[in-house]
């Protein structure tokens, strides 16, 4: 029933915010065109298409919302309209009441306001899908005056999250069932990777933890600023966190006005991106524009600010690996070494010709090296990487959906701060570099250090395990020769009664012929 519900609302505000029309209204066929006239008999539809579209997704939820973010980060894809609107979506989405956070901060802390918290703004300065953020000075302890971001959970967010995740579940199974495509695209394996990682954004806790990794993994480097994190302010409900001052990266005037690189800039966010998912396996996986910042005070000028770790991704070695090698080879325009991969990995069936996948991939690819960013269309990549996919029946991997996401919103970014900026140029280097640390001395000497405080914990114990295992092998070597002598006993009784009596035969069958032959001549015979 609640299903049943939540689909007639999503019909509802589709229809109330004309996105229909919105749709069909791109269509140049006559009979399309009558038709919009039609449904639209009795509607006003004043409003720009971009605010309707913001409008429909905010009233749909959350998930509709994280939808409408990576849609404004494609500004490629997208008409400049529809993405300067969806673009509020980053930090823009109505707030709720500031009373209700308050209670919500004091019942989750167990504390007043007042005796958490010497100054706290009722205003939220940002207002997302699950949360909202207010600036805060703390009170009490070695952190008292720190100035604080206290992010606070939208309240009664899990009843929607969850009829939406259980619509997409029931749409998954239809599609697996009537599309050719379905089973090879896993639609239900993505919607399950997609319910973990918004039920975890929905404790705050999770996303504390998120960010004191990321924050550790970043310690020694200059190209990333994480908030640090205020635990004994923390809880499921409630996340405080450091206040970070910058320019949100969006405003590339501004930017530019401070005296910011952004060629620098952009190829930064690249190798961010690439160190994020190659050496650590632990990525930052929504990083739309309404989550970084750019540091413009003297000490840490020109850097990366990460904001919001609710959701993250994580790579296995294998996965890492494997990646990097087929970036690697894609990036060296080695597309018979890219096919390969692809077959050895199990992502293709075992069957597969490597020359005509090859072929495939080189037709997909070899168009767009050596060409800035605005000079490629996405849109056009896709739909001939798809065409490619379902001919050789590539299977898409769910455990890379996040890191799929992930690279369109740094492409999409590295496009709004440098359109002449060479992706491939940029990443390739520092792959190679990294490669080169996994697979050389240096990868193999990180190895050992880190194994070594167990293989010294083993060391004691090699001698009296290897008398052990000398012992055992012995006692069953012994044990093996006793059941092979008596075997070999047995067997040799046998084969002497059998001789024995053979003999006898052949006496018995002698001596009969003797006697004969002995009567034969004393004339019995």
């Amino acid at each position: 029933m609640t299903r049943l519900l939540r689909l007639c609302k999503i019909l509802f505000v589709i229809l109330y915010y004309g996105l229909d029309e919105l749709v069909l209204s791109g269509f140049k066929n006559r009979r399309i065109k009558f038709l919009v006239r039609v449904i639209t008999i009795g509607r006003k539809l004043d409003q720009p298409r971009g605010e309707r579209l913001r409008m429909a997704l905010t009233a749909l939820g959350p998930i509709f919302v994280k939808f409408g973010q990576v849609l404004s980060t494609r500004r490629d894809l997208m008409p400049p309209d529809i993405a300067d609107e969806l673009a509020k979506l980053q930090d823009q989405v109505p707030p709720f009441e500031s009373a209700v956070a308050v209670k919500i901060i004091e019942k989750s802390l167990g504390r007043r306001l007042t005796e958490l918290f010497e100054t706290f703004e009722h205003e939220p300065v940002a207002s997302a899908s699950i949360a909202q953020v207010h600036f805060a000075t703390l009170r009490g302890g070695p952190s008292h005056g720190r100035e604080v971001a206290v992010k606070v959970l939208r309240p009664g967010m899990l009843p929607v999250i969850d009829s939406d995740l259980a619509l997409m579940r029931d749409m998954a199974t239809w599609l697996e069932r009537v599309w050719v495509d379905g089973r090879r695209l896993k639609p239900r394996e993505v919607v399950a990777e997609f319910d973990k990682y918004l039920h975890d954004e929905l404790d705050l806790m999770i996303e504390a933890a998120n960010a004191s990794q990321l924050r550790r993994n970043f310690a020694e480097s200059d190209l990333l600023c994480v908030p640090e994190v205020f635990w004994d302010w923390c809880t499921s409900s409630v996340f405080t966190m450091e206040r970070m001052h910058g320019i949100p990266i969006s405003r590339t005037e501004s930017l530019k006005a401070a005296g910011v690189d952004m060629h620098k800039l952009a190829e930064e966010g690249v190798e961010i991106f690439f160190t994020q998912v190659f050496r650590d396996g632990f990525f930052h996986a929504d990083m739309h524009p309404g989550n970084i910042l750019v540091s413009v005070r003297p000490e840490t000028f020109g850097r990366y600010i990460a904001l919001d770790f609710g959701i993250v991704g994580a790579l296995s070695e294998f996965d890492k690996n494997y990646l990097a090698q087929n970036f690697i080879a894609f990036f060296r325009r080695d597309y018979h070494r890219v096919a390969l991969l692809h077959v050895e990995s199990g992502w293709v069936p075992p069957e597969t010709r490597v020359e005509e996948l090859e072929s495939a991939v080189r037709a997909c690819c070899e168009p767009y090296f050596d060409k800035p960013l605005r000079e490629i269309s996405l849109g056009m990549v896709l739909m001939r990487l798809f065409q490619t996919s379902r001919r050789f029946n590539v299977e898409i991997q769910p455990q890379l959906v996040l890191l799929q996401k992930t690279l369109l919103n740094i492409e999409g970014l590295g496009r709004q701060l440098d359109p002449d900026l060479d992706l491939w140029k940029t990443a390739k280097p520092f792959l190679e570099r990294w490669m080169y640390e996994q697979v050389g001395w240096q990868g193999a000497w990180e190895r050992i250090k880190i194994e070594a405080p167990q293989w010294a914990k083993m060391l004691p114990d090699f001698p009296r395990l290897a008398h052990q295992f000398l012992e055992r092998r012995a006692l069953q070597n012994s044990e093996g020769q006793e059941r092979l002598l008596a075997q070999l006993v047995v067997e040799q009784r046998r084969t002497n009664r059998r001789l024995s009596t053979a003999l006898l035969l052949m006496g018995g069958f002698l001596a009969g012929i003797v006697i004969v032959q002995a009567l034969a001549w004393a004339g019995y015979w």
